[in-house]
This record gives structure tokens, sequence and C-alpha cells, in this order.
């Protein structure tokens, strides 16, 4: 299975971005869940994305105010809320998966924080959801709690492009791959030095799919890609050359695990 996230540039109107991304070829996608950047339409999401045949494979919960979980105080516990309700969501609307960012290495954890990804992680094992924590500056935090809290809900979405401005010296993939629940996948360049198509950057994609191969993770080559090079190209091209860099990732990974066996 291929997927990509669903806003991944361009202005389009929701029924065509999904649309085109079906055209292109992928099998599915991953959600924006928060009103936040302009789209308050996100839980129409689920019902439109199904229309065009496409599956979910997560959602990405609100971001804006991801420091704010350890805090004791109203900012705190409203985002602890909205987690919790983004676990909720992913039951009604019949997604496996919801994606969080934890506070960055700056604000490190503490018991009030540890206390609130536990309820997260009860929550999630009642509703039969996964949590999968992703890595950015925030290793610290997320090794904690992925130590703490042994449960098979609470899990890693590996970034690879995160993964190499942050903690490049980290073999990620071997120190929480048996907790592999997601993946967004971009290459590190560009402008911005991230959320570019894989093989456009510095990436080492045969490294990387090696070690998600050892991993054993059978879930989807997931995109993660933006349209902020690639000014120029329009969104039906846009989405092709996404398609086929993604379907040589999924050739390196399948012929890297046929070695591996």
């Amino acid at each position: 299975m291929i997927t990509i996230y669903d806003w991944f540039g361009y202005e389009l109107p929701i029924q065509e971005r999904y649309r085109s991304i079906k055209k292109a070829g992928f099998d599915g996608v991953l959600l924006w869940w928060s009103e936040g950047f302009g789209r308050n339409d996100y839980r129409k999401g689920p019902l439109l994305a199904r229309e065009a045949g496409l599956s979910i494979e997560n959602i990405h919960t609100p971001i804006q105010q991801q420091n704010n979980l350890w805090l004791d105080n109203l900012d705190g516990e409203a985002l602890s809320d909205c987690y919790l309700q983004c676990v909720a969501d992913c039951a009604e609307f019949d997604i496996p998966t919801m994606v969080v960012h934890l506070p960055n290495d700056r604000k490190p954890y503490n018991a009030l924080g540890l206390d609130r990804v536990k309820k997260i992680t009860e929550k999630a094992e009642k509703l039969g959801v996964n949590v999968a924590l992703e890595n950015l500056e925030n290793l610290t935090n997320v090794s904690y709690m992925l130590e703490q809290v042994d449960s098979p809900h609470l899990g890693f979405c590996y970034d690879s492009c995160h993964h190499v401005n942050y903690n490049p010296d980290k073999d990620l993939l071997a120190m929480y791959g048996s907790r592999l629940m997601a993946l967004n996948l971009h290459d590190n360049g560009g402008s911005r030095d991230q959320h570019q198509l894989p093989f456009d950057g510095r990436i080492d994609w045969s490294v990387t799919m090696r070690k998600i191969a050892e991993t054993n993770y059978a879930g989807a080559i997931a995109l993660e890609p933006m349209n902020w090079d690639y000014l120029d190209v329009s969104a039906e091209e846009f989405l092709h050359t996404a398609f086929k860099q993604a379907k040589r990732l999924e050739a390196l990974k399948l012929s890297l695990q046929a070695n591996l066996k």
C-alpha cells in the first residue's frame, strides 16, 4: 500500500484533491486533523476520501500547542483533552492510528505528562486505536514515554527527514522499530531542509529502507512531501512524481526484505 499526506500543497477543492491523489495511483491518505492552517472542513475528510476510493491510514493530531502537554494549567488540560478526543474520533471514523507530536526536549517530561500519556493510551486500548509518537526535536521525551508505557497501542511514527535533522547519530529504527506504527517519508533538502520528494535530497534511501525492512513493518509506504520547492510543477505532475518515487521505495523495501530471509 502507498499513501500520502493529503495537504501536500496547492489550492485545490478537497474533492478534487482526493480524486487527484487516487488518479495518481495512491491507495490512501494521511489526514490532517484540526481546523489549523485553514482546514476547517477536516471532519469531512474521511467520507470524501473514501468516496474517492482512498483508505485512511492515520490522522495527524494538532501541532500548534504541542509543547503544552506537560503543563499543569488549563492549556495543558486542553491539549490532553484534544488528544483524548482524537482517540474517540479515530474510533468514530474507523481510522486505525493517530500521530502525535510530544513536546520538544527543551520542555522535559514530568509526572503529569506521563499520567496524561497513560490516560490517552488507556482510552486508545479501550477503543482499539493506535497512538504513534513522532520523532522531532523530542527524542528524550519520546524515548521516556515509550519506555514507561508498555502498551501495544502506544508506538512510534518514524519521520525520515526529522531523523536526519535532529538525531542523525541515533539508529531510531533499531531502537523503536519493534513499535513502529507509521511512516512519514520525505527527503532532506530544498529551501527548508525537509518535505522534499524522495530521491531529491540527501537521504540515502537504500539505508533507510533497509532499516525499515529490518523492523518487519508491514504498513504503508507513506509520503509526507510538500510542494514548497516545486512551485513550477502542476499538482497532477507533483502527485505523479510522488507516486513514482514511492513505488521506488516500495520496490527497494521488498527487495531488501527478500534478502533478509
